[in-house]
Protein backbone atom coordinates (compact mmCIF):
# COMPACT_ATOMS: atom_id res chain seq x y z
CA UNK A 1 0.00 0.00 0.00
CA UNK A 2 1.68 3.18 -1.14
CA UNK A 3 2.18 6.07 1.86
CA UNK A 4 0.39 9.12 1.37
CA UNK A 5 2.40 12.21 0.62
CA UNK A 6 1.34 13.27 4.52
CA UNK A 7 2.76 10.30 6.10
CA UNK A 8 6.34 11.56 7.71
CA UNK A 9 3.83 14.71 9.32
CA UNK A 10 1.54 12.02 10.38
CA UNK A 11 4.32 9.64 11.88
CA UNK A 12 5.60 12.75 13.45
CA UNK A 13 2.65 13.67 15.06
CA UNK A 14 1.49 10.41 16.18
CA UNK A 15 5.87 10.26 17.72
CA UNK A 16 4.74 13.13 19.66
CA UNK A 17 1.40 12.57 21.27
CA UNK A 18 2.33 9.54 22.18
CA UNK A 19 4.52 11.02 24.51
CA UNK A 20 1.52 13.11 26.57
CA UNK A 21 0.11 9.24 26.97
CA UNK A 22 -1.03 8.64 30.67
CA UNK A 23 -0.33 5.14 31.20
CA UNK A 24 0.78 4.90 34.66
CA UNK A 25 -1.04 0.80 34.77
CA UNK A 26 0.36 -0.48 31.47
CA UNK A 27 3.32 1.93 30.80
CA UNK A 28 2.24 1.68 27.12
CA UNK A 29 2.63 5.32 25.54
CA UNK A 30 0.00 4.95 21.91
CA UNK A 31 0.01 8.00 19.51
CA UNK A 32 -2.38 8.01 16.76
CA UNK A 33 -2.51 10.67 14.01
CA UNK A 34 -5.79 10.68 11.59
CA UNK A 35 -5.22 12.43 8.24
CA UNK A 36 -9.09 13.71 7.47
CA UNK A 37 -10.85 14.32 4.36
CA UNK A 38 -10.09 17.99 4.53
CA UNK A 39 -6.45 17.60 5.11
CA UNK A 40 -6.20 17.87 8.52
CA UNK A 41 -4.27 16.43 11.24
CA UNK A 42 -6.25 15.06 14.43
CA UNK A 43 -4.19 13.34 17.36
CA UNK A 44 -5.08 11.36 20.18
CA UNK A 45 -3.26 9.60 23.17
CA UNK A 46 -3.71 6.64 24.81
CA UNK A 47 -5.50 7.40 28.30
CA UNK A 48 -5.58 4.84 31.32
CA UNK A 49 -7.78 5.53 34.28
CA UNK A 50 -7.39 3.42 37.41
CA UNK A 51 -10.78 1.63 36.35
CA UNK A 52 -9.67 -0.12 33.52
CA UNK A 53 -13.16 -0.28 31.61
CA UNK A 54 -12.45 3.49 31.73
CA UNK A 55 -9.26 3.75 29.71
CA UNK A 56 -9.42 5.33 26.14
CA UNK A 57 -7.50 4.49 23.25
CA UNK A 58 -5.33 6.82 21.47
CA UNK A 59 -7.13 6.23 18.01
CA UNK A 60 -10.38 6.81 19.93
CA UNK A 61 -9.01 9.73 21.30
CA UNK A 62 -7.77 10.84 17.79
CA UNK A 63 -11.35 10.40 16.22
CA UNK A 64 -12.73 12.29 19.00
CA UNK A 65 -10.89 15.38 17.73
CA UNK A 66 -11.19 14.55 14.50
CA UNK A 67 -15.20 14.79 15.37
CA UNK A 68 -14.66 17.86 17.57
CA UNK A 69 -13.20 19.98 14.97
CA UNK A 70 -16.13 18.58 12.62
CA UNK A 71 -14.57 16.73 9.89
CA UNK A 72 -16.45 13.18 9.67
CA UNK A 73 -13.94 10.98 7.29
CA UNK A 74 -11.09 9.22 8.05
CA UNK A 75 -8.61 9.83 4.75
CA UNK A 76 -5.33 7.77 6.91
CA UNK A 77 -4.40 6.62 10.26
CA UNK A 78 -1.13 6.08 11.82
CA UNK A 79 -0.62 4.39 14.71
CA UNK A 80 2.41 4.37 16.56
CA UNK A 81 3.53 2.38 19.35
CA UNK A 82 6.87 2.16 21.46
CA UNK A 83 7.80 -1.44 20.53
CA UNK A 84 10.10 -3.44 18.40
CA UNK A 85 7.09 -4.52 16.37
CA UNK A 86 3.91 -2.77 15.36
CA UNK A 87 1.11 -3.25 17.22
CA UNK A 88 -2.48 -2.86 15.32
CA UNK A 89 -5.54 -1.34 16.81
CA UNK A 90 -7.64 -2.86 19.65
CA UNK A 91 -11.12 -3.96 18.31
CA UNK A 92 -12.95 -1.40 19.99
CA UNK A 93 -11.24 0.83 18.35
CA UNK A 94 -11.64 -1.39 15.15
CA UNK A 95 -15.17 -0.95 14.98
CA UNK A 96 -15.10 3.02 15.81
CA UNK A 97 -12.67 3.38 12.86
CA UNK A 98 -15.21 1.48 10.86
CA UNK A 99 -17.74 4.37 11.12
CA UNK A 100 -15.73 6.84 10.39
CA UNK A 101 -13.79 4.93 7.11
CA UNK A 102 -14.37 1.41 6.67
CA UNK A 103 -11.73 1.56 3.44
CA UNK A 104 -9.16 3.61 5.03
CA UNK A 105 -5.72 2.96 5.11
CA UNK A 106 -3.97 2.65 8.59
CA UNK A 107 -0.41 2.44 9.06
CA UNK A 108 1.08 0.91 12.45
CA UNK A 109 4.47 1.98 13.11
CA UNK A 110 7.20 1.42 15.98
CA UNK A 111 10.14 2.35 17.45
CA UNK A 112 12.60 0.01 15.47
CA UNK A 113 11.16 1.65 12.46
CA UNK A 114 8.98 -0.94 10.96
CA UNK A 115 5.31 -0.24 9.19
CA UNK A 116 2.93 -2.51 8.72
CA UNK A 117 -0.44 -1.59 6.47
CA UNK A 118 -3.77 -2.54 6.66
CA UNK A 119 -7.43 -1.14 5.92
CA UNK A 120 -9.94 -0.71 8.00
CA UNK A 121 -12.23 -3.66 5.97
CA UNK A 122 -9.22 -5.91 6.58
CA UNK A 123 -8.68 -5.62 10.41
CA UNK A 124 -12.63 -5.45 10.96
CA UNK A 125 -14.19 -7.59 8.34
CA UNK A 126 -17.70 -8.21 8.05
CA UNK A 127 -18.02 -4.87 10.85
CA UNK A 128 -21.31 -4.11 12.25
CA UNK A 129 -22.94 -1.28 10.52
CA UNK A 130 -26.52 -0.24 10.02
Amino acid sequence: MEKPAEFDSLLAAAQSVAKNAIAPHSDFQVGAAILDDNGQIHVGCNVENSSYGLTVCAERNAVGAMAAAGSRTIRCLVLFTPTDAPVTPCGACRQVLAEFGLSAPVYCACASGQVDSYLVSDLLPQAFRF
